[in-house]
């Protein structure tokens, strides 16, 4: 019998009793039939798509195993309290710009291939290769991720809180992959300008101009995730909200004392039971039910306030500032190097070679006009017009070719 083809993105499981205890997860069954996704797409299959059951990649925060689930988009808003717009972001039918939102009880992430929910407890990382924009790179990917995920939580070196560790393992990941394609680019730009000095043609004009669109695409990319991360260091309260295991451990322990102010006042009222009570004086026992609620409702609304300021940030700003330095790293290769240079110079060039042949249409734009002037009655009048035209076009792109490598535009 063929295994579940999940299974195969995933290492041995250490511990298969955990997932008794998933809630809302549920594991994936095998596909009846083997399963072919087909290549046409209606529109009523994409709405049983987009509402149905993702397939997901837990990985445990305590023992750092994994394992293939299936979760619908409503049991994940009820179980992180997650709007829908987040999952939105999040929906590999449609391409969203990278993101990194902290939530009250998750982390929303969305760093190219890596499309991820990171909560105190697991990491639920989103795998469909069955749609666009999936497919075998994305599927190596997500296995790469989760391998790095589980070696970093078996050798832990600091005391960084899981979610960070999670999130430090997306931020590489998405880092190393536009790093690795400004490099792609750059060798393959090199070549090409190369021979586009050698022999000018249409041919190798529209291999630069796909390169150039590449170019654009890539440092639109890698600005966004820089701006993420910038945005990120830019708001405390924004990073105070991603401690997300140091939230959870004081609502525990507000939680605890809220039990034992509760157990003492039981313990010191029950004294008094024996003495006689007015039946107008004692409050209904539905009375005290909603002051204590009240009361807890009260006591975590402050809790929630003081957040922000309790929380020591340096720990993460310092996480988001190393991985600022290398994607900034990257923009700068693709906005200043010598392979944009060359774009730029190409272009000045192009643009000062048409201007110049914009002349002779000027000129055969006058010789079109219909009305008589006498030097069109001189022999060889046209042919004259040419080459003073052709003459002083050459001196004038002479001139500006000048002029460029006075200004250093281009290499002496």
């Amino acid at each position: 019998m063929d295994h579940d083809p999940k299974e195969r993105l995933l290492l041995p499981p250490r511990a298969a009793a955990a997932a008794a205890a998933n809630g809302p997860h549920r594991r994936a069954a095998p596909a009846a039939g083997g399963g072919g996704g087909g290549v046409a797409i209606d529109v009523h299959g994409l709405k049983r798509r987009g509402g149905g059951r993702r397939s997901w990649v837990r990985v445990d925060a305590a023992t750092g195993a994994s394992e293939a689930v299936e979760v619908a988009k409503p049991a994940l808003m009820r179980r992180l309290d997650l709007p829908a717009r987040d999952l939105r972001l999040l929906d590999p039918l449609f391409v969203y710009p990278s993101a990194i939102l902290g939530r009250e009880r998750a982390v929303v992430c969305n760093l190219e291939r890596i499309r991820c929910i990171i909560t105190a407890d697991e990491a639920l990382i989103l795998r469909d290769p069955n749609v666009a924009g999936g497919g075998a790179e994305t599927e190596e990917a997500v296995r790469r991720y989760v391998a790095e995920l589980q070696r970093r939580l078996v050798d832990r070196a600091d005391d960084l809180p899981f979610e960070f560790i999670a999130l430090e393992v997306a931020l590489e990941a998405a880092c190393s992959f536009l790093d690795a394609q400004a490099v792609e680019l750059e060798a393959d730009a090199y070549p090409l300008l190369d021979e586009l000095t050698t022999k000018i043609s249409t041919l190798n004009l529209e291999r630069v101009r796909r390169l150039k669109s590449k170019l654009v695409a890539l440092t639109r990319r890698v600005q966004k995730v820089r701006d993420e991360i910038e945005q990120l260091m830019d708001d405390d309260g924004d990073m105070a909200e991603m401690y997300l295991t140091e939230k959870k451990r004081r609502m525990e322990a507000s939680l605890l004392e809220e039990q034992a102010f509760q157990g003492m006042g039981n313990s010191g009222f029950g004294s008094s039971f024996s003495a006689p009570v007015s039946p107008v004086s004692s409050p209904p026992a539905s009375r005290r039910l909603e002051k204590e609620l009240s009361f807890a409702r009260s006591r975590h609304d402050s809790f929630k306030s003081a957040d922000s300021s309790q929380y020591s940030i340096e720990e993460l700003e310092m996480l988001l500032e190393a991985y600022f330095v290398v994607i900034d790293y990257t923009l700068s290769k693709l906005t200043s190097d010598n392979v944009r240079n060359q774009l730029i110079q190409f272009e000045l060039l192009l643009t000062t070679a048409t201007f110049v042949v914009a002349i002779f249409g000027v000129v055969s734009g006058v010789f079109g006009m219909n009305f008589e002037v006498d030097l069109f009655n001189v022999p060889h009048a046209f042919e004259w017009t040419l080459v003073i035209t052709g003459v002083c076009g050459l001196v004038i792109f002479c001139c500006f070719i000048w002029y460029f490598k006075k200004r250093r535009f281009f290499p002496l």
